[in-house]
């Protein structure tokens, strides 16, 4: 009788076979997964670790061919001489101000395409979406020749706006595709009950419409930010004489020398430069994770 038992319960389904199958099967796969997910956020956090380690470490240690992951002589010495650099500051502000931008005038400009493409019709609507997607196919390199010689003739060289327009750019197509699911998940019968009670077109899509679709607007702004605010490329390509309109990456240049790298200013100066992007990550990420979520679920 027990070996009968026991067969149904093997093979019943839904019953105590699915624990035992959960327990035989699934659980060791489980396992594999939160392992396999481990180790790949240690070798993503490895490289920040060491970042920050050699920032706090000695000269003697930096330079020393016997590495170690750990310290026992902190300094601040390669922080105080990134703070001690001239016009460092200025670069600071100046990368916030183009990052802050960017941000603001891709989400508005994204939200308001995003609603455009989604809730009208008109002609070569789907030939628009094909050119977002294509867009982001083209490396950003292969643009910034052309991209120099039209600033040029903008008179837009060693200006922050030859920053913000092409990081701008960039940036919109990426959000206005991914705002596009979050516009198109808010249900029609909601806009038309706005309007039978009175609400204007405006006061729907600033009231009702924009704080449903914001995680959407965190999830893009996100990218932006980090984006522009690592930014190289441009900023050397079209920042040519005028340094105060450099921002923060440029200053790295300085600890490159012909002679010997100044590793511990480049560590300090590339540790100062992720605090404010850890920082903005912080402050959203809680709207990050609804964002993305309500992305995949589109």
């Amino acid at each position: 009788m027990s070996a009968t038992t026991d067969s149904a319960v093997r093979t019943r389904p839904g019953g105590g076979g699915g624990v035992r199958t959960l327990l035989g099967v699934k659980r060791p796969g489980r396992l594999l997964a939160e392992a396999a997910a481990l180790l790949i956020a240690v070798a993503v956090a490895f490289p920040l670790y060491w970042m920050v380690l050699s920032a706090f470490k000695p000269a003697g240690e930096i330079q020393s061919t016997d590495a170690r992951p750990w310290t026992l002589a902190p300094s601040l010495d390669s922080f105080r001489r990134v703070f001690e650099q001239q016009d460092f500051g200025r670069y600071f502000l100046n990368s916030l101000l183009v990052a802050g931008t960017v941000v603001i005038l891709s989400a508005l400009i994204a939200f308001l395409a995003a609603t455009a493409v989604t809730r009208f019709r008109f002609k070569f609507r789907t030939t628009l979406l094909i050119m977002f997607l294509v867009a982001q196919m083209v490396p950003v390199e292969a643009l910034t020749i052309p991209l120099f010689f039209l600033m040029r003739d903008f008179g837009q060289l060693n200006t922050l706006g030859s920053l913000i327009l092409p990081h701008l750019a960039f940036s919109l197509p990426f959000a206005i595709w991914m705002l596009r699911g979050f516009v198109k998940a808010v249900p029609e019968a909601l806009e038309e009950a706005a309007y039978i009670d009175g609400a204007s077109r405006t006061r729907f899509l600033w009231q009702i419409l924009f704080p449903l679709v914001f995680p959407g607007l965190v999830a893009t702004s996100v990218f932006s930010f980090i984006t522009t605010w690592n930014d190289f490329l441009f900023a050397k390509s079209f920042i040519i004489s005028d340094t105060s309109q450099s921002t923060l990456p440029m200053a790295l240049l300085v600890f490159f020398k012909p002679d010997e790298n100044d590793w511990g200013g480049i560590m300090a100066a590339s540790t100062v430069m992720t605090i404010p992007v850890l920082v903005f990550f912080v402050l959203v990420q809680r709207r990050l994770v609804s964002g993305l979520g309500g992305a995949v679920k589109d």
